[in-house]
């Protein structure tokens, strides 16, 4: 009898719960039994657009614990959301393992906790529990997380996070450039903010530094550089990039799949895809301006517009906007992304940037036009423009705007110029060889279940 019992914990946002719980299914296929632990808000969320061809059998159970913020207060303030999580949460999960241990026949045996809640691994090593880290970004984002002191040492960023200066910096000379403001902790707010953010993140890097395994959701096709100089730092991805059926849960709006539908009707290689993730917020007049730019491109677009993606609680398109596009574009509050990005109509994706988006665009040959917001997503932007030459960056004016004349140029760019898309195709083949059986990624993902099944077999002798 399997004994493997492994508590998952991802970090509360979109871009973190997907991924783990893609891995989460890959463990459930061997026979793993899976406790994945969000937070109330985030589980209501998952949730609510939980489908019953999401289940994974009675070895997936997924629980929620309070983040210690009240219902009604605001979790885009990542300072204080940071707080109440390292405060509430850490005896709360205690008490969790506790209960599972008494009332469940498979003992908690591992602990995997994103970085960003490195407050769990303590928790485990101090009952004695196996503990590994996942990481769900690029790995050059953890590579200067896990980097924290050598970049204090040498006057990058102050002891609060803060940078110094803004000279670009590189950990190695094999590994991309790095501006300090683009630093993960270093643009998501106020100085405060950032010094909160930042000490946390100080304490989950010490924490993953002694942990046992720590697992990144890329692959050395992709970053071989900086996997060479942390190679204690594991690649177990794309891990959506042998989901052939692309599907994924743990979404937190619903999927509206009516935009295949649009697709089909779409001649191949047509359509551009506009997605920015589930953060990204721009104001009444970057949203008309990205409009209009749309228009002008006179090419078929699907556009997803999230809950919240302005300010204003009402979504306003300039006038006579709906009119002239009439069905050259499909607007939606949320896709079904890896569907899209697949479909043979879709010729480029104008991203966020986000780590999920860029993987998914990379797993489908897909070119870019790059428009990140925040955290990681520079770093990513890097990646496509200048590393893997698969897309293109999308300029600011003078007044910090990304025109219409812009759009409708750098669209015109990436689909009449064919390196971006058999740089991407390129790319596809060797970042989907990774997973595949024999390849570096997946090899790795299986040593690491051997590991976790070592333990069961240690605990149960």
């Amino acid at each position: 009898m399997e004994n493997s019992h492994v508590i998952a914990i991802p970090y509360p946002a979109q871009g973190h719960v997907i991924p783990l719980l893609e891995f989460a299914q890959r463990l459930v296929k061997q026979g793993i039994k899976i406790t994945f632990i969000n937070t109330e808000v985030t589980h209501k969320l998952v949730a609510s657009n939980w489908l019953e061809k999401d289940g994974f059998s009675d070895l997936m159970q997924m629980v929620s614990l309070p983040d210690g913020l009240e219902l009604w207060e605001d979790r885009n303030d990542l300072a204080k959301q940071t707080e109440a999580i390292f405060q509430t949460m850490p005896a709360k999960l205690e008490q969790l393992i506790n209960t599972i241990n008494k009332e469940d026949d498979r003992k908690i045996t591992c602990v995997i906790a994103d970085v960003s809640m490195g407050w769990a691994l303590p928790v485990a090593e101090k009952m004695g529990i196996r503990r590994a880290s996942f990481w769900p970004a690029s790995v050059v984002t953890l590579a200067s997380i896990l980097s924290f002191q050598t970049l204090i040492d040498d006057g990058i960023i102050n002891h609060n996070g803060v940078p110094i200066n803004g000279n670009i910096f590189q950990l190695s000379p094999t590994m991309p450039p790095i501006k300090p403001a683009n630093l993960s902790w270093a643009c998501i707010g106020d100085s405060d903010t950032t010094k909160t953010v930042f000490l946390a993140i100080v304490e989950a890097a010490k924490a993953v530094l002694r942990n046992e395994r720590i697992l990144c959701n890329s692959s050395h096709h992709l970053e071989s550089a900086t996997f060479s100089l942390f190679p204690q730092v594991l690649p177990i991805g794309p891990l959506l990039a042998s989901n052939r059926l692309a599907k994924q849960a743990g979404h937190f709006w619903p999927e509206d799949y009516t935009c295949l539908t649009w697709l089909d009707d779409q001649p191949a290689c047509s359509v551009i895809y506009i997605a920015f993730g589930s953060f990204t917020i721009l104001d009444q007049a970057q949203f008309e301006e990205l409009a209009l730019g749309l228009e002008q491109t006179n090419r078929p677009f699907l556009w997803v517009v999230r809950p919240g993606i302005t300010k204003e609680t009402t979504v306003s398109y300039p006038e006579g906007f709906m009119d002239r596009i009439g069905n050259r574009g499909r607007i939606v509050s949320w896709a079904p992304q890896q569907k899209v990005l697949s479909h043979p109509s879709v010729a480029c994706f104008m991203s966020h940037c986000g780590w999920n988006s860029t993987l998914e665009g990379v797993n489908n040959g897909v070119p870019f036009m790059c428009w990140p917001y925040f955290a990681d997503q520079f770093q990513n932007e890097t990646y496509i423009c200048d590393i893997w030459e698969n897309g293109l960056a999308l300029e600011k004016n003078i007044g910090g705007i990304i025109t219409g004349e812009e759009i409708k140029s750098k669209v015109n760019k990436v689909l009449s110029d064919t390196r971006f898309k058999d740089n991407a195709v390129a790319l596809k083949k060797k970042a989907v060889s990774s997973i595949r059986k024999g390849g570096s990624s997946e090899k790795n993902l299986s040593e690491f279940i051997e590991w976790i099944k070592e333990n069961e077999n240690h605990i149960s002798s």
